[in-house]
């Protein structure tokens, strides 16, 4: 029987933000977020919803918060439920930090541009790099996020909150990475967002999620080439085979793509937790 899908939630409480997954309530001083079954792909929220999607990234997303609590503080008060949370309102720092293993997305299309990296020349689609690079961006409400420098950075939040910010981004990458290759998955990309809570800086909104990661399976890698992930990469791609023009309405997604999209997640949360769903 599968699963009851919740497209949104409709709660007795102040309603701050409805995001593209996520439903946040204002609960005094702190926040109730309701992660929902909501899917999208180029910025667009498709009319149809992938059954425990939205279970499965808050109940990885929870683990992850635990399993990374000595390196950084977290924002997660209670779990409520399977999809809810309480957390402590902070002051977001508008940038997203992504950190990169692997040459790849749009980090690869810069490489192949020549546009600067600091990578060594010769390297292959998909190759393993030396060490994590974080490669930050805007964190844009409209339109696309837009790529940070260092010195960026810096002049955005400060040279030492910056510096702070990569150390403890390296280290939550690093740590996880060695975990879920252990698992079988190798964790090609992802992305973190902190925010300030009383002058401490706090680890917010997901953390190692199919929605915020590329999790690749490490039997099917090979240098060079595309690779098979666990996330919602069967739904941009049968949207491009269609010739969707990436604007609103989004097409209806059909049966096959929805249950197979349900199913990446929910593998990905048994294997990189050692838990059933």
């Amino acid at each position: 029987m599968q699963a009851e899908v919740i497209m949104e939630t409709c709660l007795p409480l102040p309603l701050l933000k409805r995001g593209k997954v996520r439903d946040i309530y204002e609960v005094g001083n702190r926040l109730l977020i309701v992660s929902t079954d909501r899917i999208s792909a180029f910025d667009v929220i498709l009319p149809n919803g992938i059954p425990s999607k939205g279970e499965a990234l808050n109940r990885l997303s929870n683990y992850w918060f635990k399993q990374t609590s000595n390196i950084v503080t977290n924002h997660i008060v209670d779990v409520v439920d399977q999809r809810t949370v309480l957390v402590r309102k902070t002051t977001p720092i508008k940038i997203e930090f992504v950190v990169r293993g692997y040459l790849y997305g749009s980090l690869w299309e810069g490489y192949t541009k020549g546009r600067p990296t600091g990578l060594p020349k010769g390297l292959e689609k998909a190759e393993k790099l030396g060490s994590p690079l974080l490669t930050p961006t805007t964190k844009a409400d409209v339109g696309h996020d837009v790529e940070l420098s260092k010195d960026d950075v810096a002049k955005l939040i400060g040279r030492s909150l910056a510096a702070e910010v990569e150390d403890i981004s390296t280290k939550i990458f690093e740590l996880a990475s060695r975990k879920a290759e252990i698992e079988g998955i190798l964790i090609a990309d992802t992305k973190f967002e902190f925010g300030l809570c009383e002058g401490e800086l706090v680890l917010i909104d997901e953390c190692l999620t199919p929605d915020s990661s590329r999790f690749w399976s490490k039997s099917k890698y090979q240098i060079g080439h595309d690779q098979s992930s666990y996330d919602k990469q069967d739904v941009r791609d049968y949207l491009v085979r269609i010739g969707w023009n990436k604007r609103p309405p989004a097409p209806e997604l059909p049966e096959h793509i929805v249950v197979e999209t349900s199913r990446k997640y929910i593998e990905v949360y048994e294997r990189l937790t050692g838990r059933k769903f």
